[in-house]
């Protein structure tokens, strides 16, 4: 194995925290990348890893050629980038996580135009609700909805839309209209529970005023398809972003109240592992990400929402190439 791929392996290792995870991202077996480590260690004449039961750690002399291999690997990569005009053909694969309703609604559906643009580009869609470890499971770009948990990731945020109070107009007919925040308090509400932004208590604004509201309800859902499908089959109002109803919005298939007031907004973010360079293809997908939800906003008198690079950035700019993005 040359030298590179030897301290991609390592690199992999390192970031990873096993031999097995490094073996399932570098697409090989695990045994060789023992076998490489070993090799590596035994041309450098040092030992670079410290080996228990339950993880793997860096020797100082470890800690020290990972930061060099790493910039190593961050020059290799910008000059396989430039002798293969990567930022016009982008190739290879790229791992993508995102929320299950974010991607069936607005980027699915979109995905057979981004692909057609690249043709020498696959994507692999891991679909949750809740945040993955980037990392380990080698993921190139991820979208989260905000506030994030992690200040530590290198992140972007894309877009910014509306949080409604919605519901079936079924659910209405039998329940009655609301008219003020307060009287939510007699509703039977739909509770996502993965919106770090609040799940069963809200503050609402209007005209400078402010009144906050617990809502409460029978049904509390991790995920956001279980959520819609309980507006839908009319169990109740839910607190969501515009984004996961927009067809129904579009249709009237479910209706909004409380206009006249504003919650907090909602962000979405596209987030990168630490410790990799952001790749030209990871970089086109997350404009994609913000053309596609341009596309699925609803009209907002309020103008209430962003997209696009405007809409800001946080973090830290990446300091190494991983194995993964060593390729294009």
């Amino acid at each position: 194995m040359d030298r590179l791929a030897l301290m991609e392996t390592f690199v992999r290792v390192l970031e990873t925290g096993s031999f097995s995870a490094a073996a399932r991202h570098l697409n090989v077996g695990q045994s060789a990348v023992s076998k490489s480590i070993a090799q590596l260690e035994d041309r450098l004449g040092v030992r670079l890893l410290m080996r228990s039961t339950h993880s793997l750690t860096p020797t100082e002399a470890g800690q020290i050629y990972y930061e060099r291999a790493c910039r190593v690997i961050d020059e290799a990569h910008e000059a396989d980038l430039a002798a293969r005009g990567a930022n016009l053909c982008l190739t290879g694969r790229l791992r993508v996580s995102a929320g299950i309703t974010l991607a069936r609604l607005h980027l699915i559906p979109r995905l057979p135009a981004f692909l057609a643009a690249h043709p020498k580009l696959s994507i692999e869609l891991f679909l949750s609700d809740r945040p993955i470890d980037l990392i380990e499971e080698g993921i190139d770009i991820g979208l989260r909805y905000g506030p994030l948990r992690d200040s530590s990731l290198v992140t972007r945020r894309v877009a910014t839309t509306r949080r409604l109070v919605l519901g079936a107009p079924d659910y209405f007919a039998r329940a009655g209209v609301p008219t003020a925040p307060a009287e939510l308090i007699g509703h039977e509400a739909v509770i996502y529970t993965e919106d770090r932004g609040g799940s069963d208590s809200w503050t609402f604004r209007k005209d400078g005023l402010e009144t906050t509201v617990s809502i409460s309800g029978r049904l509390r859902v991790s995920a956001s398809e279980g959520v819609r499908a309980a507006v839908l089959s009319g169990m109740g109002v839910a607190i969501v972003s515009q984004w996961m109803f927009a067809p129904e919005l579009a249709s009237g298939a479910v209706r909004t109240v409380l206009d006249a007031w504003t919650l907090p907004a909602i962000d979405l973010w596209v987030v990168f592992p630490t410790g990799r360079m952001v790749s030209a293809k990871a970089r086109a997908f997350a404009a994609f990400v913000a053309s596609a939800l341009n596309q699925a906003i609803i009209p907002d008198r309020n103008n209430a929402y962003e997209i696009g690079p405007a809409a800001g950035t946080r973090g830290r700019r990446l300091a190494c190439a991983s194995a993964v993005m060593a390729s294009p």
